[in-house]
């Protein structure tokens, strides 16, 4: 059984976490077993990545932040996110390549297409099979956040014109794969969203069942020689 690659995604205090939890729970109901990981962070080296690039101190170049988070994500894909998928497990995970093109990409300006470019090598191409968009206004992120803690890291604590661009670039993503990407209104009840989610989520599994039929069907000796 070939596992399955789900991304949240988002703005700051747009529910990622919450959702994923509740994702997590569910799927454990129907018997699946479940990764929840994170970007930055995932790994041991991840970790140390997320420590310098959201909680260091002094000023770190645009050019050399994208590289931290690719290094990070070569990391987390090769040793935690590809093992997962081959043994079968879904995997949950908070932020992946869409974070990069919307925060480096459009929040530093550094290029949607550059940051495309190093992320697809640093991932061997690895594309996740949905992608759910926790869609935000900025104000309300950032409300909520300032709610829940008080305090920012730094992309959090960058100016509201960078967290625009941020979720202009989203929205952006998902209208060009429309197919991958499920938009979410993050001002619904929390309920409301798992249900969404939930019924996406079922749509990839039975699609990934009926694909791996099809390939073992395919690979099945003719009738006769059987």
């Amino acid at each position: 059984m070939t596992g399955l690659f789900v991304t949240l995604e988002g703005g700051d205090g747009a529910g990622k976490s919450t959702q994923a939890e509740l994702l997590e729970q569910w799927l454990h109901e129907r018997g699946r077993s479940t990764l929840r990981t994170r970007e930055p962070g995932g790994t041991p080296l991840g970790a140390s990545i997320r420590e310098l690039v959201l909680h260091g101190r002094g000023h770190i170049d645009a050019r050399a932040e994208a590289l931290l988070y690719a290094a990070d994500r070569a990391q987390h894909i090769a040793t935690v996110v590809r093992p997962a998928l081959h043994a079968g497990t879904v995997v949950l995970q908070d932020r992946y390549v869409d974070s990069s093109i919307a925060y480096q990409g459009a929040g530093r300006e550094l290029g949607g297409d550059e940051i495309r470019e190093l992320s697809r090598w640093a991932t061997r191409d690895l594309v996740p099979d949905l992608t759910v968009l926790l869609d935000l206004d900025v104000a309300e992120g950032r409300r909520r956040l300032d709610a829940a803690r008080g305090r920012f890291d730094r992309l959090e604590a960058e100016a509201a014109a960078f967290h625009e661009r941020v979720r202009r670039t989203y929205l952006e993503l998902a209208a060009s794969e429309p197919d991958r990407f499920l938009v979410v209104d993050a001002t619904l009840e929390r309920d409301a969203i798992a249900e969404l989610i939930r019924a996406r989520v079922d749509v990839a599994l039975a699609s990934r069942a009926d694909a791996e039929r099809d390939d073992a069907a395919a690979l099945a000796p003719p009738e006769g020689e059987r």
